[in-house]
């Protein structure tokens, strides 16, 4: 990115009698060059070394302006290789009004869906489980954790909990869990949910491919049978920047019941 890179610097300069601090004048020359397309995602920033001797500067004011790049989600580090432009998200529309996987939904939208596991496996209850899916303390919770993907962009963690005289063999699930519940007749019908914002952390981050504390939503699921059974009981955690969730609103009419 030589090129970009002596514009970055050549803007630099002309912007230096402002009276701005430095490393705002730097954070915002390669602001602009990321939304001019001067340089694109996945490009690798020089050194900060290199920048500050171009620019004139020091390694700290370019230091601190890197810094506030990578917690604003314009650029990312990657440990031993550099400093990089983030990778551009495209914004995935979720209704409120479905009850689908996210396997589902993905692939409505022609989005490659893949998952890594996290975790699978039969567990001693905690007491938020016992008391959502009514277990007692000598039963056992089927626990399946996985980081979703889609176009290779990891967009959520789900973690699922329902008892295991359910699912009994967590390993058995193959892509979806909605799925393996269907051909066993427990699929669910309908589901509350609860939306959260939630600052992201360090683990959950690392996993996400977002800096520590970036913004996130903090989902909370339970999820019943026709027969008002819960059989499912989900936390999930979203990125914030890839994430909208929509919801229909109807006024009611006149006569209608609930109405205020």
């Amino acid at each position: 990115m030589s090129d970009a890179a002596e514009q970055i610097f050549a803007t630099l300069k002309q912007s230096s009698q402002s009276g701005a601090p430095l490393y705002l004048q730097l954070r915002k020359s390669i602001e602009d060059a990321v939304n001019r397309g001067l340089i694109g995602p996945g490009d690798a920033l020089p050194s900060e070394r290199d920048i500050a001797s171009k620019a004139d500067i020091s390694r700290v004011t370019v230091r601190k302006a890197v810094q506030d790049l990578v917690k604003g989600g314009i650029l990312v580090q990657r440990h031993g290789s550099g400093t990089f432009v983030a990778p551009r998200m495209e914004r995935v529309e979720q209704s409120l009004s479905l009850l689908t996987s996210f396997t589902e939904d993905m692939a409505r939208r022609g989005m490659a869906v893949r998952s890594t596991w996290l975790d699978r496996g039969l567990y001693a209850p905690s007491p938020d489980e016992m008391m959502v899916l009514g277990l007692s303390s000598n039963e056992l919770v089927a626990r399946v954790a996985r980081l979703r993907i889609a176009n290779d962009t990891p967009l959520a963690i789900e973690r699922a909990s329902l008892s295991a005289s359910v699912l009994p063999d967590p390993d058995g699930i193959g892509s979806s869990l909605y799925a393996a519940l269907q051909l066993i007749g427990n699929r669910p019908v309908r589901a509350v949910q609860r939306i959260s914002a939630a600052n992201l952390g360090e683990s959950d981050a690392r996993l996400l491919e977002v800096p520590s504390g970036s913004a996130g939503l903090h989902i909370e699921r339970i999820s019943y049978l026709a027969s008002g059974k819960v059989i499912e009981f989900t936390r999930s955690i979203y990125r914030g920047d890839a994430y909208d969730f929509v919801a229909e609103l109807r006024l009611t009419g006149p006569g209608d019941e609930g109405r205020s």
